[in-house]
Order: C-alpha cells, then sequence, then structure tokens
C-alpha cells in the first residue's frame, strides 16, 4: 500500500468503538445507487443528483425529501420496500443473472419487491408515464404484480377493486406495468452489485472483544441485516438502525453514536466512530467522539475538511489491541 517511510502512526486509547456500516464495513454502494435511481426516474429527476444526496443518509429523510407525498403512516412500509430493492439488487446477479448455477425464475415469476417505491434506473420512462384517477392506482398495481410474480399467477388471476374514476382499460394500464416490472428484473439481474465485505474489517472486528462495539447506520433493520449477514458479519447486539424509534434525528445529527455509546454503557467522548462519508464523519465529530474516516466511497478531498482526526485508505490501517481495560487502538495514516 505504502512504505512506511510515507506513513505515520499514531496509538490511543478508547472504551469502545462504534462503527458506520455501509461503505465503512461492507460495500453495496452499486446496489444502494441502482436503488435510489430507480427513485430518481420515478420521480423524473436526474439518478446522479438524487444518488449524490443520498449518500449517507437516512432512507426515511431522503424518502420525504425527494418523495414529499408520502404520508406519514406510509412511511415505514415505503422505507422498507426501498430497502428490499436494495438488496434485489443486490441478489439478482447471483440468484437470477450469470453469476447463477439455477435456471432464472424471473421469466417465469420470481419474488421480487413491489415497484411502489420506484422505478428500474435504465428504464427510459419515469412510473408517472401511466395516468392514473388518483396516486393509488399505481400502488394497488404494483401490489398485485407483487402477488402475481411471488405466486405464478396469471395476469387473469388478479381482480382489482372498484374505483370512482373515467373508464380505464386496465388490462392494457397493467400489461405496461408488467413490461416495465420484467425490464428492471432483467437489468438488475445483469450487472454483479453483490454486497462485500472490505479489506481489513473482519480482522478488526475480531480483535475486539464482545460489547465493546456497535454498529450504528443510516440504513433501516432490513437493510442493515441484510447487508452484514450476506457478508458473514454478525450483527452485533447494539446495531442502531435508523428506524430506531429512539433516534430524534439521523446523520450528521450525533443521535446515532450518541445512543450506541450510550447502549454500549461508555461515553461517546470515550469511543472511535469509523465512518466514510461526510455527513457520518460530521455525526461523530459532533457526537465528541474520536473519528476515523475511511476512504472507500469518496475521494480524499471530499471528506478531509469534515473534522475527522485520521483518514486511512482502509480498515487495514488499524489495529486493536485489548490492554487491561482499556482498547489500545494503532492508527497508520498516508503522509
Amino acid at each position: 500500500m505504502f512504505n512506511n517511510a510515507d506513513s505515520e502512526t499514531t496509538t490511543f486509547f478508547a472504551d469502545a468503538a462504534l462503527f458506520d456500516m455501509d461503505g465503512t464495513l461492507t460495500d453495496s454502494i452499486a446496489a444502494v445507487e441502482a436503488a435510489w435511481g430507480k427513485v430518481a426516474l420515478d420521480i423524473g429527476q436526474d439518478p446522479a443528483f438524487v444518488i449524490a444526496a443520498t449518500h449517507g443518509k437516512r432512507a426515511v429523510d431522503n424518502l420525504a425529501q425527494f418523495k414529499p407525498h408520502i404520508k406519514a403512516h406510509e412511511m415505514d412500509a415505503e422505507v422498507q420496500a426501498f430497502e428490499e430493492s436494495i438488496l434485489f439488487f443486490a441478489d439478482a446477479y447471483s440468484k437470477h443473472g450469470p453469476g447463477s448455477r439455477e435456471p432464472s425464475p424471473l421469466s417465469s415469476g420470481g419474488a421480487t419487491p413491489s415497484l411502489a417505491s420506484s422505478s428500474s434506473s435504465t428504464l427510459s420512462s419515469p412510473a408517472g408515464s401511466f395516468s392514473s384517477p388518483r396516486p393509488g392506482f399505481l400502488r394497488r398495481v404494483s401490489n398485485r404484480l407483487a402477488l402475481l410474480t411471488a405466486e405464478g399467477a396469471t395476469i387473469e388471476d388478479i381482480e382489482f377493486e372498484e374505483v370512482s374514476a373515467p373508464a380505464i382499460d386496465w388490462r392494457t394500464e397493467l400489461e405496461q406495468k408488467r413490461d416495465v416490472f420484467a425490464a428492471w428484473q432483467i437489468e438488475a439481474a445483469a450487472v454483479d452489485r453483490s454486497v462485500r465485505i472490505l479489506p481489513g474489517v473482519k480482522a478488526l472486528m475480531d480483535s475486539i472483544p464482545e460489547g465493546r462495539y456497535a454498529v450504528a447506520t443510516s440504513g433501516a433493520k432490513t437493510y442493515a441485516y441484510g447487508c452484514m449477514t450476506r457478508v458473514g458479519i454478525t450483527p452485533p447486539a447494539i446495531t442502531i438502525t435508523a428506524d430506531d424509534k429512539r433516534l430524534k434525528a439521523g446523520k450528521p445529527a450525533p443521535d446515532p453514536f450518541l445512543l450506541a455509546a450510550s447502549e454500549l454503557g461508555y461515553a461517546a467522548q470515550r469511543c472511535v466512530v469509523f465512518e466514510d462519508s461526510p455527513s457520518g464523519i460530521r455525526a461523530g465529530v459532533a457526537s465528541g467522539a474520536i473519528v476515523v474516516a475511511v476512504c472507500t466511497s469518496h475521494e480524499r478531498s471530499r471528506i478531509e475538511d469534515c473534522g475527522a482526526h485520521f483518514i486511512i485508505d482502509t480498515m487495514e490501517q488499524v489495529r486493536v489491541d485489548v490492554d487491561g481495560d482499556d482498547l489500545r487502538f494503532t492508527v497508520t495514516e498516508r503522509r
């Protein structure tokens, strides 16, 4: 990576480690960007803009910003549907595409997340291209389609509730929706967006005693636990996810790290935060913790002014040893 002459090593002591997840422990950036790209096209926005604006923040905050029509009582379901779409993108290549050893079920009805939340990142027209008497129409069609693909039903098996609206050719719109659905499935399976564990993470986590580290992520539980288990990380007992009702705010507010430290039984000022995104780094700094920034998802120039105490390329540059009641951290930075 770099020679000792080009590095600087610092040792310090702390009580516990607080890890961000995506971009810090795991790399699921391709799946996440694909999912936000779907949302962008659904609302007629530039995917590059939406992806840049959403990184490191909670899905609930991002969906509230970009899809303000979502009602409060619908938000939990929308977040879960969105995060299921991330995991579908992450698994599609290995389960249904070239990476699969089994025949693909996509053409015959493999189960996938509902299209209620977004549309394919590679389709030319957003979901709004379908005219409907009211917003709930597309959601009902999507839910019926999800049941169709999951249960192997045919299009004739689907029944729709009565709607007080002008007469519409249901079958035509449903056929169009099914075409969009199929195109999304095919595109998702064509690209390998698998979740991967990042270099040095396993060795680092294995060196920290149980109860001395936590995860505080901007992902909700479906996504967070799904990502970690896919790469062989056992979610620690203290895993603070974005849908934790005790949180008043997500990153860049310090709340996730403050709650994680409190649940471990330590002061945040005596903890070390590992982060990759500007919003997460700022959250760690605001919590009072020592912050180690990892250049995994952003170039150094994007994060070097966010207040991190250390900036490293990978977790391989960090070592943790148990020293009595303390954890001794050794961080090697590139000059």
